[in-house]
């Protein structure tokens, strides 16, 4: 049923998973900020850079309903697996009863994973090749926990950074099609991969390139979204794909619509830019005025989501519902530090 409140239809759900997943991107900046300013080598974006980047996702958007999703979706697979090593490797030089705690975890994913996949969705030859290659993972982890025990040092390790990306192509490759994958795992690795790309590229900006970067990429949406419509086309093509491009979750409270309970879905991009934003306003404010921002990014988000689901519209950039919070609230700091 709609749920309706002076005639307004509205949802908390997304606005939330909003909030959260933000704040964990800006809670983390602080401890990985240190590691990966000193992996770039202390580098950061200069104004070209971030023009050049705001451009090259233009033209990537624009012309990605002409790439075949065969090879959208290597291509993805790559990159998002590329990114689960390098983090992981990163950040894989912890205390051996935590390597071995790591090693469990990804015994019991493959395990379970594997032995699900044979009882719950019966036996054919795809699944037959997912059971096998789940378990060849668990045996894969299997020895890595064994050298775990033997292994002196703490330094990075390879063997672990494989674990992430071998799991989550295993799980895309043969439970993508299920009801697991969406929207639980999907939602999951939306979740993950919004983080690591938010630290990321996160870690390059200064708040300068920031301010400049934010402000073309909203034009940007804007332009791709209401007048050209690229950005809602390239959406609709790379969507049956159930790649974690984007996360979705039902309306709260349900919208039903014939299909079923409505879900509203936000690109990673747009987690991305909020998350950008928010790291940007910690470090310039604090971490107070920070959480503020993030709270009034989550309410202008709410409020746009509610005329959008009221009045039917299809689709509203993102990054206008996310900065038409932040934005003011900045402009009133800088005016009251400068007065």
């Amino acid at each position: 049923m709609f749920f309706l409140c002076a005639g307004m239809t509205f949802d908390v759900a997304m606005p939330l998973t909003l909030f959260a997943v933000t704040m964990i991107s800006m809670l983390l900046d602080k401890k990985v900020e240190k590691k990966l300013k000193f992996t770039f080598e202390e580098r950061d974006f200069r104004i070209r850079d971030a023009v050049f980047l705001v451009a090259t996702m233009g033209i990537v958007v624009s012309l990605i309903v002409f790439i075949p999703q065969i090879a959208l979706m290597i291509m993805f697979l790559f990159a998002y697996s590329m990114l689960l090593f390098m983090f992981t490797y990163l950040f894989s030089d912890f205390e051996t009863h935590r390597a071995k705690m790591f090693c469990l975890v990804f015994l019991a994913v493959s395990f379970s994973a594997a032995t699900i996949s044979l009882i719950s969705f019966g036996m054919n030859s795809t699944i037959a090749h997912g059971a096998l290659a789940f378990y060849c993972l668990f045996g894969f982890t299997f020895l890595a926990l064994i050298y775990e025990v033997t292994r002196v040092g703490t330094t990075e390790r390879w063997f672990l950074a494989v674990l992430p990306p071998a799991s989550f192509v295993c799980l895309y490759l043969f439970f993508g099609g299920t009801s697991l994958w969406f929207p639980y795992l999907l939602d999951l690795f939306g979740v993950v991969f919004a983080v690591l790309i938010t630290l990321y590229l996160g870690s390059l900006f200064t708040w300068k390139t920031s301010l400049i970067f934010v402000g073309l990429l909203t034009v940007m949406d804007i332009i791709l979204v209401l007048f050209t419509g690229s950005m809602v086309s390239a959406a609709r093509h790379v969507s049956g794909l159930r790649l974690p491009m984007l996360i979705s979750v039902p309306t709260v409270p349900a919208i039903l619509t014939k299909w079923g309970v409505l879900y509203m879905s936000l690109g990673l991009g747009d987690f991305f830019f909020a998350g950008l934003i928010s790291i940007q306003t910690l470090r310039k404010f604090g971490r107070n005025f920070a959480v503020l921002s993030v709270i009034a990014m989550s309410i202008s988000f709410f409020v746009f989501e509610t005329f959008m689901l009221s009045y039917e519209w299809r689709a509203l950039p993102g990054t206008l519902m996310i900065i038409c919070g932040w934005l003011p609230l900045v402009l009133w700091k800088n005016k009251t530090l400068k007065s």
